[in-house]
């Protein structure tokens, strides 16, 4: 038999085999890393909606 066929097939398919299993890790972690980034983005979002209200308050009262 020819080594180097040999070699070629099991080097295929040890690539498709990564591949795969990379292709598993990263679409599970892709998603916990998409809810932690909305998170944060909420939180962002509720600490800009206090900080207006705050400057409205400071606003209104200056313009007294």
């Amino acid at each position: 038999m020819n080594w180097s066929l040999l070699l070629l097939l099991v080097c295929s398919l040890m690539m498709i085999y990564m591949m795969v299993g990379m292709k598993r890790s990263h679409g599970s972690g892709s998603r916990s890393n998409q809810s932690m980034m909305d998170w944060t983005l909420l939180q962002d979002f509720n600490e800009l909606k206090v900080e207006n209200e705050r400057l409205k308050i400071q606003l209104f009262n200056l313009s007294k």
